[in-house]
């Protein structure tokens, strides 16, 4: 009887185990514990890395990131993932893939929205940078490093956007440079596990092509990487690209991006403090790709206009208030969706999005796309959005005044 019952349990132990072996992706060591201990996390142990973060400067380090994420998360990321629940609980947990055009390194903010992509395709101008290693960091610099990188995320952590000409300085000329330490950082701090990393280029066709980096030359390719990563008790890996490329209409005329992207499409995307680059007319290219190839769309005011989401295709809600643009921005007025909402009831926001940070001045939009006719129609939401007012669709044209505050785009308070 005790040798029938050790053989089941024997059994049971295989069986488990090769069921962990068949949903278990392998974890990339090196590039988990650099991750973990760029965001103030302990490293594994036995990592080359334990004895470094004994030092009083990675100390420090950690509680910086400990208080800066303790604050983020009351005060943004929770509120977001309850709004996620209400608003788009079935987006929230799609697999399709995301786009984040002109995110940066900003993979937290598209993580918190959308946290189950399959793929994530991010983009910027910034440039990828070396993966980072620390053992590599002169004797004496990692200090100094630390340090540059807490100053790298102070605008995220305290205004929900990157500054890009602040970024152009923080992220060149420093041994831990590029948009990777920072996509690292929120990586480690989302509590993911990194499987596999690489460089990769995008060839004319839009196919993926692998980057040797000791050549010195990528003729046709756009540069970038691939980072495969796991959930906690996730059964499936989600893969995180970020390619470094210009998507104007000239910049994707040279580059197979626009091909990869479609070769994956459709998906939903996000669209935070994009400078307002899809209300001009060079950035036309982009903006009907989102349009043509978005399920949703979570966007604030600096994304694609309200007046290209017509109402045979798309739903719209609103959230939060519209003050209108900051004053560097304010050519970017629109009157169509300034009279939206003083004439409808939009839900208040809790957490501060896009240039106007604050809550109460954020504004967020959020778009679906509706059944083609003869599809089977998805549950509409409760309280549907009300029906945009006509007007006017130029600043030029309205008699809307221009938000008058004095606020500017912050710099990041620490120096």
């Amino acid at each position: 009887m005790k040798t029938k019952a050790f053989a089941l349990t024997l059994l049971a132990l295989a069986t488990v185990t090769r069921a962990f072996s068949q949903t278990a992706a392998p974890v990339d060591l090196q590039a988990n514990d650099t991750a973990r201990f760029l965001a103030g996390l302990p490293p594994s142990p036995g990592s080359p890395l334990a004895e470094t973060a004994k030092e009083a400067s990675w100390q420090e380090h950690s509680k910086f990131f400990d208080t800066a994420w303790a604050s983020l998360e009351k005060n943004q990321l929770a509120k977001i993932r309850a709004w996620d629940a209400t608003y788009i609980p079935d987006a929230s947990a799609s697999k399709s893939p995301v786009f984040y055009m002109f995110s940066g390194p900003d993979y937290l903010y598209v993580d918190t929205f959308y946290p189950n992509g399959s793929t994530y395709v991010l983009c910027g101008i910034e440039p990828t940078g070396k993966f980072p290693d620390v053992a590599k960091i002169r004797p004496g610099s990692l200090p100094q490093e630390l340090h540059n990188l807490q100053v790298s995320l102070n605008s995220v952590l305290s205004f929900s956007f990157f500054i890009t000409k602040d970024m152009k300085n923080d992220l060149q000329n420093h041994e831990l440079g590029g948009t990777l330490p920072l996509i690292y950082i929120f990586l480690a701090r989302s509590n993911k596990t990194i499987n596999e990393t690489g460089y990769v280029g995008i060839d004319a066709d839009g196919k993926l092509q692998p980057w040797d980096t000791a050549a010195t030359e990528h003729k046709g390719l756009t540069p970038g990487v691939k980072i495969t990563f796991s959930q906690q008790n996730a059964t499936e890996p989600q893969t995180l690209y970020y390619f470094s490329t210009d998507i104007s209409d000239d910049g994707i005329k040279k580059s197979g991006f626009l091909k990869f992207c479609k070769s994956l499409a459709p998906g939903n995307s996000f669209v935070k403090s994009a400078s307002y680059l899809m209300h001009e007319s060079y950035f036309s290219t982009i903006r009907s790709f989102l349009l043509d190839n978005s399920n949703t769309l979570v966007e604030d005011d600096s994304g694609i206009p309200v007046s290209y989401f017509t109402p045979d295709k798309w739903q719209v809600r609103y959230f939060g208030s519209y003050p209108g643009p900051i004053p560097i921005f304010k050519k970017y007025l629109q009157p169509l969706l300034f009279a939206t909402y003083q004439n409808i009831h939009p839900v208040p926001l809790d957490f501060g999005i896009g240039y106007r940070h604050y809550a109460k001045q954020s504004t967020l939009i959020l778009s679906t796309r509706k059944p083609e006719p003869g599809a089977t129609p998805s549950t509409a939401p409760a309280n549907p959005p009300a029906a945009i007012p006509a007007g006017p669709t130029s600043a030029a044209a309205s008699p809307v005044p221009v938000q008058t505050s004095t606020e500017e785009v912050p710099a990041p308070a620490m120096q």
